[in-house]
């Protein structure tokens, strides 16, 4: 396989571009799936703690996973493209609920305006508290998980993912909480959401170390063979 520096910098083509459009369509699947279901609030049990968290919190996690393997694999700055891509994403997204809250329902429809408007017309404010909070905790994720790298030297794939992915998920957590409901609701309820939110990620986020670990070694055997 090729040095760190040639596969961090050096053209990308064959399996290692396919690998990277892969992840990169993965990272921006996700991110558009979380901020599309992220207006449904549901108690999540699991026998220690009852969470109280959004539904898009479910799959926000897979961005973090993929964030890591992209650094692992191709750097800060390619990584940091994928970041800026799934930010265009999100806007676009914004841009078309926009435009169809706009355009008047016609009778035969299945989703007639009031209808469209309760479940959409919310998304606008979510989607914008969550792009502010996503695009900064994702580029503090792909810095911290550098920082890691070189404090470890290159070892310890466990302390860069976990780390990295916790403290970024965090900041996540406190932006779109306040961005959303600071003077709204009260502040031990804020509290409280930020703690469930985060609490979860966390637990998320450890879960996730078993697939990083396979990640980084099926690729190193698709890029080798």
């Amino acid at each position: 396989m090729s040095s760190d520096h040639e596969l961090h910098e050096g053209p990308l083509e064959g399996r290692n571009l396919a690998i990277y459009m892969a992840l990169g369509s993965l990272f921006i699947t996700a991110l558009v799936v979380c901020n599309l279901v992220s207006n449904k609030f549901v108690e999540v049990d699991l026998g220690f703690k009852t969470f109280v968290i959004s539904v898009g919190i479910l799959p926000y996690p897979l961005t973090f996973l993929v964030t890591d393997l992209l650094s692992e694999f191709y750097g800060k700055r390619r990584t940091d493209y994928v970041v800026y891509s799934g930010f265009a994403a999100l806007l676009l997204v914004l841009l078309v609920i926009w435009l169809g809250g706009l355009l008047p329902a016609l009778p035969f429809s299945q989703v007639q305006d009031p209808a469209y408007d309760q479940v959409f017309g919310n998304s606008i404010r979510v989607i914008i508290a969550s792009m502010a909070a996503y695009i900064v905790a994702q580029l503090v994720d792909v810095r911290l998980f550098h920082f890691w790298k070189g404090v470890t030297r290159g070892k310890h794939l466990w302390v860069r993912n976990n780390f990295s992915t916790m403290l970024s998920q965090g900041v996540d957590s406190i932006l779109v909480i306040l961005i959303l409901f600071a003077g709204v609701l009260p502040t031990p309820t804020l509290i409280q959401y930020i703690a469930d939110a985060w609490i979860f990620k966390i637990l998320m986020a450890a879960l996730d170390t078993p697939f990083m670990y396979a990640g980084v070694w099926a690729y190193k055997r698709l890029v080798r063979s």
